[in-house]
């Protein structure tokens, strides 16, 4: 974890780049959804700025245009975005043990699947100023892109709409193919989860896509770690 705080950060905003770019484009269908269930533009740019969940979002915008109470949002909110939890206690693992308590609270404002994706790809221990340098670039991209999308989204073509909202699992995948490609652990670990991805959307369909997606990093993680543990020396 060589290097001073400063270029850290800088790194973590150049490597955020992409994913800045990313998000700018998926969220704008984020915001045709909070213009029809009600938010102004602002409103919107608030909602993404403070809660940066593609599906914990979208859900909540669904339910709130369907008439729901707060109770009911706030249950649908933490059952989609529970996968959080999962990622927060695994890059946890990847700081320093002495960390300042309010480096780790900074830390988990904004765990997303993509920012977390080059967090934990970061060599040997991570730095904390990594990842806020990543969250200074693609928070606001987020944020503009749902503004972006409340204010323009009704004016383009339907295709190019659909067209956008694909876009974060290109890049989701440029994120997870390199690494895969270098280590077989990784790649064995990522085969599984989207082995058991496609058995909980065409098998055991009664499971929701939130619970259906803890379910698959549950499982993965438990293979990844017996069949690839970590040596010792590796995790100090």
């Amino acid at each position: 974890m060589r290097g001073t705080n400063k270029s850290w950060f800088a790194k973590g905003m150049r490597d955020a780049i992409p994913i800045a770019l990313g998000y700018l484009a998926v969220s704008f269908t984020l915001g045709i959804a909070a213009k029809n269930a009600g938010f102004t533009p602002f409103q919107a740019f608030l909602v993404s700025f403070t809660n940066n969940a593609s599906a914990g979002e979208f859900a909540g915008f669904t339910l709130i245009a369907a008439g729901g109470g707060y109770l009911e949002v706030a249950i649908l909110i933490l059952i989609t975005n529970a996968r959080y939890l999962l990622m927060s206690c695994a890059l946890s693992q990847k700081l320093p043990p002495d960390t300042p308590m309010i480096q780790r609270l900074l830390l988990s404002y904004d765990v997303t699947d993509e920012l977390f994706g080059i967090s934990v790809a970061v060599p040997g221990k991570l730095n904390p100023y990594y990842s806020f340098g990543a969250y200074t670039v693609a928070l606001p991209g987020w944020a503009f892109g749902t503004l972006f999308g409340t204010l323009m989204g009704s004016n383009l073509p339907a295709n190019i709409v659909s067209a956008l909202s694909v876009g974060l699992y290109g890049m989701f995948l440029a994120i997870i193919v390199p690494v895969s490609r270098k280590k077989k652990s990784v790649l064995a670990v990522v085969a599984l989860a989207a082995a058991c991805s496609i058995l909980f959307r065409y098998v055991f369909t009664a499971v929701s896509s939130g619970f259906a997606i803890i379910l698959c990093a549950v499982l993965a993680s438990i293979f990844g770690a017996i069949v690839f543990p970590i040596p010792e020396e590796e995790r100090t």
